[in-house]
Parts: structure tokens; C-alpha cells; sequence
């Protein structure tokens, strides 16, 4: 199993692209199953859920084909992908794939919107709280579906004529949830309205593609989206968003270690709680024309307390990262999780730095220390892994970070991008 070796020390300065989001890229190759017509995706980070979700969606049917890098084009930026699903061979998603990545689940909707039937296992991914897919199962419910479970598949069946058109009011705001309600409403017959929806960027990008495809939606980016059924959906091309989360993190790794570097391909919008709370702690950040510049100061970081919540609040998804630059402020910080019961696995972890955290409940209370030190570490998800990579290059001696494969999932040629701003990085194959 591969592990990433760094040497902290070095500030991180030069220009680092930002790939496509994955949890973008997501929902839009499983809105494919959708139409027979061609999606074509441009900007899809070449990433080990990517590669996975394509296993997956073959299983269904779709064919896909990848655009080749143009020679002298960078090597860190993503790839063009065509995917077409004439005719969906086999509407079961089994257990050996779903149990590997949550979102694969999300594959329920498209499939019973389409063919009218759907047998998905229940889902696996990070093991960051219980995550449960009630509000799937009620959602499509009251699209008029019957829905069991049995042996650990969720068995869905449309009434005859489809899904029918409904009013749907989510007891707590759910992304993935929202992205499968959505694509199964833009075939169903009637007016969807959901309630209290999810208003990430993700789900924003997901309703502007499946409108480029035919569909009739309104609302996405509020808590309110109507969705106009229509009897089939058409091919289209679209664009991955920028990665907010990727933004978030390379920016804290530059605030950690002093850095002055420029994120290319995506915009201050996308992440505004974030960028304030790192403006908080002290770093300059600018708007270009081509994306972000940062500049830390690793020395002088100023304690900041945050609390994660829905967009536009601060992201779930950069809580462990922006521990790990509260472990180096002058003073004490607070950082309160609200949307995964179980997402400070990785506090054992940093304080093998030297980091003073103190956990109690679903607040984490950081005492900033002058100093970090390497040392070994085990990743334990996917964003906490990468604020492991973040304390050990602000620290002074050499980290080994194990389990890598979590960073594969979410991190598009992690040390390369690293190593072009001067970091000491390297992957270790065992």
C-alpha cells in the first residue's frame, strides 16, 4: 500500500491548477443513464471515484469514451469524456462496487426515472458517521414509487406510467439526496417541488447540465427548486465546475506554510465562507483573472472559531483542514461539526505533530503550538488525509502519511501539484 513521504520547511510559492470538482463530476456522469443521447463532460478530474463510477455506470449500459491529452497540455489539468447509454442493460448496482463509494447510490434515481425499476445495495464510502439513505427512500416514495429492502439492496419499483410529479420537504438538507431527487423528477410526470433542498455550487452545476439536456428546472442554488417533468432528455455538453474543496485546501496549505501562490481555474464564489474565515486567520487573498492568489504569513496565524453547516456555510468538507492550520495560530480556536457525527478521527492523528486539541462532543478546541513535528500517520477519510499532507509540510522533520488511496479518491495528481510550488513530496510505493 503506497504511502506519501513529506519534508516540511518550505513555503509553497508558484501557480497550482484547480481540477474539476469531484463531487460535481459525480451526479453529472450518473445523469448519462438519463438519455440515450451523448453527454459530454469537459473538466472531469482523473480521480480513483471517477474511475470507479465509470466501472459502475458500464455495468448500466453506458459506453464512454476519453479525450486524449493535447500534447504540451498540463498534465494536472482533467479530461473531456463522452458517455452515451443507448439502452440500459441491467438496472442492479451490487453491493461489490456501491459498498466502495457512497454516490454510486445516487445511481437509484436516473434508473428508476428511466426504466421504471431500480436494485441498488446500500451504499459504503468514508466511514465518517451513518450517513442513512432515508431521505432517498422517503423522496422517492412520494414520487409515487414502492420501495424495499431486502438482503441489503434497495428494491424500487414506479408505478405504471412512471414517477408522478410531488411535493417534497427534506427533514435536513441532503446534497446527495438532492442531486438523485432532482434527476429522477426531470422524467416524471407532473411538478416536483423540493423543499428545504441542498444550495451547494454542486447542485447548481448539476441543474444547469440536465437543463442543457431538456429538462425544466427552476430554483437550484435555493432552498426551493421546481422541476417540470418531460418525457425524455436530450444529449448536451457541459463543463465541470471548478473544485471548491481543492481551493479551500491548497489555500490553507499555503496560509500554513507562508506560501505565495496563485490557484488557477476557479473563483472566490464558490467558497466564500472559507475564504473568510482564512482571511480571519490572517492570509491575503485576491481575486485574479484566472483564479486566487494567497499569500500566508506561517508564523503569524490568528485563531478563528468555526462551525461546518450547508452551504453557504463553512464546508464539512475543509473542517480537517483548517484544524490543522488552527494547530499552528497564536491563541485558541474552536471548531464545532454539525453534519457528520463522526468526522474527528483525525485529531489522534495531528496530535502525533505536537498539535493541543482537545475534543468534546462535536466541538474540537485547538491550542495553537509554536512548532509542529513529523512524524508517521495514518489517513483515516478522504479530507482528513489531505490535513495530514498540510500539517507535515509545515512541519519541521520528515511525516509519512499511510493509506494514500483515501487522497487518490478526491485529490487530482496531489504530489505533482505540491512539488511545481517547491514542497518536498513524494510517493512511496510499498
Amino acid at each position: 500500500m503506497d504511502k506519501i513521504r513529506v519534508v516540511g520547511g518550505n513555503p509553497l510559492k508558484g501557480v497550482i491548477p484547480i481540477s474539476g470538482a469531484k463531487n460535481a463530476a459525480l451526479p453529472l456522469m450518473i445523469a448519462s443513464l438519463l438519455t440515450s443521447d451523448t453527454l459530454t463532460l469537459e473538466n472531469v478530474p482523473h480521480l480513483a471515484d471517477v474511475e470507479l463510477l465509470l466501472r459502475i455506470l458500464g455495468n448500466h449500459g453506458v459506453d464512454f469514451s476519453v479525450n486524449g491529452r493535447r500534447e504540451r497540455q498540463d498534465e494536472a489539468y482533467s479530461r473531456t469524456i463522452h458517455f452515451t447509454c443507448r439502452t440500459i442493460v441491467d438496472t442492479t448496482a451490487s453491493y461489490d462496487l456501491v459498498r466502495k463509494m457512497r454516490a454510486s447510490f445516487w445511481v437509484i434515481g436516473p434508473l428508476l426515472a428511466r426504466e421504471g425499476v431500480a436494485r441498488v445495495s446500500l451504499p459504503g464510502g468514508c466511514a465518517i458517521g451513518t450517513r442513512p439513505v432515508d431521505l432517498f427512500i422517503d423522496g422517492l416514495a412520494a414520487l409515487g414509487a414502492e420501495i424495499d429492502i431486502d438482503q441489503g439492496y434497495v428494491e424500487a419499483k414506479a408505478p405504471k406510467g412512471g414517477l408522478i410529479g410531488a411535493r417534497y420537504v427534506f427533514p435536513k438538507v441532503s446534497v446527495g439526496a438532492t442531486h438523485t431527487l432532482m434527476m429522477a423528477a426531470t422524467l416524471a410526470r407532473g411538478t416536483t417541488v423540493l423543499e428545504n433542498a441542498a444550495r451547494e455550487p454542486e447542485v447548481v452545476d448539476l441543474a444547469n447540465c440536465l437543463k442543457a439536456m431538456g429538462a425544466k428546472i427552476e430554483g437550484a442554488g435555493t432552498s426551493t427548486i421546481t422541476i417540470e417533468g418531460v418525457t425524455s432528455l436530450s444529449g448536451a455538453r457541459h463543463s465541470v465546475l471548478p473544485d471548491r474543496i481543492e481551493t479551500g485546501t491548497y489555500a490553507m496549505a499555503v496560509a500554513m506554510t507562508g506560501g505565495d501562490v496563485t490557484l488557477q481555474n476557479t473563483n472566490e464564489a464558490l467558497l466564500a465562507s472559507a475564504i473568510e474565515a482564512l482571511r480571519a486567520a490572517g492570509a491575503e487573498i485576491t481575486t485574479t483573472e484566472s483564479g486566487l492568489h494567497i499569500v500566508g504569513h506561517g508564523d503569524d496565524i490568528r485563531p478563528v472559531d468555526i462551525t461546518t453547516a450547508p452551504f453557504p456555510g463553512f464546508p464539512t468538507d475543509l473542517q480537517a483542514q483548517f484544524m490543522g492550520l488552527m494547530t499552528r495560530a497564536k491563541g485558541v480556536s474552536h471548531i464545532t461539526e454539525t453534519i457528520f457525527e463522526n468526522r474527528f478521527m483525525h485529531v489522534q492523528e495531528l496530535a502525533r505533530f505536537g498539535a493541543r486539541i482537545a475534543l468534546s462532543g462535536q466541538t474540537a478546541t485547538i491550542t495553537g503550538t509554536q512548532e509542529l513535528h513529523g512524524a508517521p500517520v495514518m489517513a483515516t477519510d478522504l479530507r482528513a488525509s489531505v490535513s495530514l499532507v498540510i500539517a507535515g509540510l509545515a512541519a519541521k522533520g520528515e511525516t509519512t502519511v499511510g493509506r494514500v488511496y483515501h487522497l487518490d479518491r478526491g485529490f487530482e495528481r496531489l504530489e505533482e501539484k505540491l512539488t511545481r510550488c517547491g514542497a518536498e513530496i513524494e510517493r512511496i510505493a510499498e
